[in-house]
């Protein structure tokens, strides 16, 4: 007997979660460069690197509560946060020369 329950690994169901996963981790990335600032990193490289994640967290607190999502979302999410993984450190040291 087959119920009527969707699948584990559903198109939906699977671009839901990975929405949630960048807009939390957006939220969390901004949570802690404003720590960062109240321990004595300076504000004006914080808030520059802290911009791109500020917007997907916008844009992802949207689609959370009208419970749409978007594949470019998921994509521009993925490709933004890996980008600022792999050159916070360079663009952190541009900012303050």
């Amino acid at each position: 007997m087959q119920e009527n329950r969707p699948k584990p690994f559903s198109k939906e169901r699977t671009k839901a979660t990975i929405c949630k996963l960048i807009f939390f981790y957006s939220v969390f990335f901004v949570v802690m460069k404003i720590i960062a600032v109240f321990d004595g990193y300076p504000m004006k490289a914080s808030f520059m690197l802290s911009i791109p994640f500020l917007l997907l967290a916008l844009w992802g607190l949207f689609q959370v509560r009208k419970d749409t999502y978007s594949w470019f979302y998921v994509i521009l999410g993925i490709l933004i946060v890996s980008a600022m993984r792999y050159y916070e450190v360079m663009i952190y040291n541009y900012l303050m020369a």
